[in-house]
């Protein structure tokens, strides 16, 4: 496949590239790690986006509402929790991008998931939810170039470049993809 002027430049970032860890917040390594950088950004985004709408299709309906413990969240907790975390941090992906300089929050997970009301959905609503909001992030990504990717802002009080943002949403699904697996199903 030829690419264009405007987009070889994208594909040589993407693919030769290594984030720094003066990138990101220590804490997301794991989730960066969990994802295939040889990819790039927006082609490892849309590669996640079918194989999370697969992976979620195929759990048994009795299965969407269990928790493996007392306390712990649901199969459609965890899916909501992925389209919550993956709306705040596209978000900061758009801040930054901007060159918007404030300093931006954190969020407190365990909150979101209380407040979300997961369990009075159906999975297909939250699959339906999940996509589009997928399809918006890859729409950002992919119109960032490769200056645009470099630039770092601060949220939760770490230095954080939009491209280590769009790899901490893969690596986070990854991560909880991983969860359900062991424990769930």
């Amino acid at each position: 496949m030829a690419l264009s002027y405007s987009n070889l430049g994208l594909f040589l970032f993407n693919h030769m590239s290594v984030i720094k860890i003066s990138e990101y917040n220590p804490y997301y390594k794991p989730y960066i790690e969990a994802t295939n950088k040889d990819l790039g950004i927006v082609e490892g985004l849309k590669q996640n986006l079918d194989d999370m709408v697969s992976f979620y299709s195929n759990i048994p309906q009795g299965k969407h509402s269990y928790a493996y413990a007392e306390g712990k969240w649901t199969i459609k907790d965890i899916l909501l929790h992925t389209i919550d975390t993956e709306r705040v941090f596209a978000y900061r992906a758009l801040r930054i991008s901007r060159q918007d300089k404030t300093p931006l929050a954190g969020f407190e997970q365990d909150d979101y998931v209380v407040h979300a009301n997961a369990e009075k959905r159906t999975m297909d609503s939250l699959l339906e939810e999940y996509r589009a909001v997928r399809q918006a992030t890859i729409t950002l990504f992919s119109s960032f170039d490769t200056d645009t990717l470099l630039f770092i802002g601060e949220a939760s009080g770490f230095p954080v470049s939009v491209r280590a943002i769009g790899y901490i949403i893969m690596g986070h699904e990854n991560h909880h993809l991983e969860i359900i697996n062991e424990r769930y199903v």
